[in-house]
């Protein structure tokens, strides 16, 4: 622990809210207890809503937290980190619930979110189940689910367990392989990674391969109102950078960034990555499409119309 990084108990309104401290706190909603961590920041907006990737306790993110502006919110998912396990495997739909409900105990009647990997399958599933609560969304190295371009199937194997969470002598031997980018040229990275995680626990892992067993957000993309900014890694092994085409394509209102980078560039390039995000939740030309289900759907027919810019991409 850092000496920025506060406890809710410990150290009481003031200091808890002092810009750039990291508040812990542990919350109660709809009978499953969550580990939270809420970044205070400026004030300027929304407060981002972070959804972690498999596996991994809030502190793997807090490279990133430390280089936002903003005030950001992140959880253990039950059964991950100091979140205990819940009786029963959830889906998608629950989680959203779950952190609809914490927005609201917070104070927050509107958040801007952004999931990455795992984490940002449920981001979808927010800003779909809750579209008034997502003002605008971020999709970081993640997919549309079951549907997508997978890894090669010997990552894919690699990553079934939480091997990798508890064996931190194994994470060291399969980091690069599997993360890409930084981490095939600087050891340090793993070192650093391996150093912060801790609370992955078999049950609560299986929980969250169970909860995308079959889930897919294809089937509604095209009606998702919300702004979004999708960013993949160029040299991801994990999620083919083709996985946010094919988003960037089917949201109405998305573009797509390529960072020079593997799967876990908001880790290894935290400054970059959030000064990207912030740009982009700042951006006032970044308007939500209208809520009316019958103008998404001619939006989304007329924009099956080939043009000659040939995609949303931008450099």
């Amino acid at each position: 622990m850092t000496d920025d990084l506060t406890s809710a108990d410990e150290a009481g309104p003031s200091a808890a809210a002092q810009r750039g401290t990291i508040e812990t706190r542990q919350i109660t909603i709809d009978g499953q207890l969550l580990q939270v961590a809420i970044r205070h920041g400026d004030g300027s907006g929304p407060p981002l809503l972070l959804f972690n990737g498999i596996g991994a306790n809030w502190e793997l993110a807090k490279p990133f937290l430390d280089a936002l502006t903003g005030t950001a919110i992140i959880f253990d998912v039950p059964g991950i980190g100091g979140s205990p396990r819940p009786a029963w495997p959830y889906r998608p739909s629950t989680l959203a619930r779950l952190a609809a409900g914490l927005v609201a105990e917070l104070g927050y009647a509107e958040v801007d979110v952004a999931g990455v990997s795992w984490g940002g399958g449920i981001a979808q599933q927010f800003a779909h189940q809750f579209p008034k609560r997502c003002r605008r969304l971020v999709l970081a190295a993640t997919a549309p689910g079951f549907t997508m371009v997978p890894a090669s199937p010997s990552l894919l194997w690699k990553m079934a367990t939480p091997r990798r969470y508890t064996d931190k002598g194994y994470m060291k031997t399969i980091a690069a392989d599997i993360y890409g980018g930084a981490f095939r040229d600087d050891p340090s990275l793993i070192g650093r990674h391996a150093a912060a995680m801790h609370g992955a626990r078999s049950m609560g892992y299986f929980y969250q391969l169970l909860a995308m067993t079959g889930w897919t957000s294809l089937p509604w993309l095209w009606s998702l109102p919300q702004p979004t900014l999708i960013l993949m890694g160029s040299d991801d092994p994990l999620v083919p950078a083709v996985n946010g085409q094919i988003m960037a394509s089917l949201i109405p209102n998305a573009e797509l960034r390529l960072i020079d980078d593997g799967h876990l560039f908001m880790v290894t390039r935290p400054k970059e990555t959030a000064d990207l995000i912030e740009a982009f939740l700042a951006d006032e030309s970044h308007q939500a499409v209208s809520s009316s289900l019958l103008s998404r759907t001619t939006s989304y027919f007329r924009d099956l119309v080939p043009t000659s810019g040939g995609g949303r991409q931008k450099p």
